[in-house]
């Protein structure tokens, strides 16, 4: 557990794969979904990401330069651990709100797409 704790750990990294989910994205696009990253730290954290071969990173021979982010097979391994995260999550998020009401996950979340294309 302790490795693929500190290959996902990290405040932007769950979030940066999160946006993945759904296929390719070009770095603007991640930048653009994750309110509060700098551009220093969301390169970092994807070339930790591209090092740990969860991700890869595809450049196109355009000009102007185009690079897009995508799961590798390795980090595909990954989207049902995130689904048994959300679902718990929920979970715990029902269990412990005083009222008892379902909490619903949010468009971002993973389970919601699954809900959606399902």
């Amino acid at each position: 557990m302790e490795a693929a704790l500190s290959v996902i750990s990290g405040k932007w990294k769950l979030k940066i794969l999160n946006q993945l989910l759904t296929g390719p994205k070009r770095y603007t696009e991640i930048k653009r979904n994750l309110a509060g990253v700098t551009e220093k730290m969301l390169t970092q954290q994807l070339r930790e990401l591209e090092e740990d071969r969860i991700i890869k990173r595809k450049v196109y021979p355009v000009v102007p330069p185009k690079v897009e982010y995508s799961f590798t097979d390795l980090g595909k391994e990954l989207t049902d651990l995130f689904y048994a995260l959300e679902t718990w999550g929920s979970h715990f998020l029902t269990q412990t709100n005083p009222a008892g009401e379902i909490i619903g996950a949010d468009i971002t979340c993973y389970t919601a797409n699954v809900t959606q294309s399902a």
